[in-house]
């Protein structure tokens, strides 16, 4: 089966850069209030990035190839978030857009839940791991 890889290493104290196989990198840290240098977002708030960016993708694309007049579009994501230990315990989408049709609108909202590889995922659960490695 295909994987998608990305590697994470210490970049300060409290921080990591991750780089992905495109070229892109990003920075992760704690918040100074929880010991960090608030370097860059939290693992938590890329979690809902990575699930509404991937479901926004997926809803415009869907979008783009019935050039359905729909614009405007904004998707906000919200974790709620459980105690002992701490989790998130559901991640909602509330998507909003400019489009006459509510039908076309519901339509393209539907293909976009069943397409996104992060609600896929997040639906029907997954394996979960942690190995430890040799060093590098």
């Amino acid at each position: 089966m295909p994987e998608v890889k990305v590697e994470l290493r210490q970049v300060g104290p409290t921080t990591s850069e991750s780089a992905m196989p495109r070229g892109h990198s990003t920075l992760v840290d704690r918040p100074e209030a929880k010991g960090g240098h608030d370097q860059g977002p939290m693992g938590g708030e890329y979690f809902l990035t990575a699930v509404g960016g991937c479901y926004m993708s997926t809803l415009l694309a869907a979008i783009n190839a019935r050039e359905a007049p729909v614009t405007n579009v904004r998707t906000e994501v919200t974790g709620t978030m459980g105690d002992e230990p701490p989790r998130f315990t559901s991640v909602t989408l509330q998507v909003t857009a400019d489009c006459d049709d509510p039908e076309l609108l519901e339509k393209l909202v539907q293909i976009a839940e069943n397409g996104c590889i992060m609600v896929r995922s997040l639906k029907r659960g997954i394996d979960f791991g942690v190995s430890i490695g040799a060093p590098v």
